[in-house]
């Protein structure tokens, strides 16, 4: 009589396969927190757009007595930047929270070592910047709001440093 078990080499593995790398962990976990906080801001933004393009407007009439660096906040590219978002908020709204659920299922994804969640993130990480492009112009990219640009950089290149460790 054989007393091997043949479930034996079937639990033989190497944990290191499996176990998540710690920057790809940190990572999700920080793109869970930014998921959580783009709804917020997004809703918030959605919600509010209106009396935030008010307040922009009645500002306006102050520009002269602001700093330099509060005109070009508050001066009339910001101001058309806001005109445009307000016009557009319902398209934009959607697209964001395609963006964000896209996101957060490539992260959940990519938790599962799973080479497709890096695609659907990327897509909808980029995806923002492509409505911006389109809903308000290339302002928005010639204004000082460009720098919100470099977290989605800075994370896109971390991700990628990252794709080695997808397996499948």
């Amino acid at each position: 009589m054989n007393n091997t078990n043949p479930t034996e080499n079937v639990l033989e593995f190497d944990e290191n396969e499996l176990k998540l790398p710690s920057g790809l962990n940190v990572l999700t976990i920080l793109t869970f927190i930014g998921c959580a906080f783009e709804l917020f801001s997004d809703v918030r933004n959605f919600t509010n757009g209106s009396e935030n393009l008010a307040k922009l407007e009645d500002a306006q009439s102050r520009l002269e007595n602001m700093p330099s660096f509060a005109r070009k906040l508050a001066g009339p590219e910001a101001l058309e930047i806001a005109r445009k978002g307000v016009e557009n908020r319902v398209p934009i709204l959607i697209i964001a929270l395609v963006s964000i659920g896209l996101c957060l299922f490539g992260a959940i994804e990519m938790r599962r070592r799973k080479k497709q969640g890096y695609a659907l993130w990327l897509v909808g990480e980029l995806l923002p910047v492509i409505s911006a492009f389109l809903f308000i112009g290339s302002l928005f990219f010639q204004s000082l709001f460009v720098w919100f640009l470099i977290f989605p950089v800075v994370f896109i290149i971390l991700y990628t440093s990252q794709r080695k460790y997808l397996i499948n």
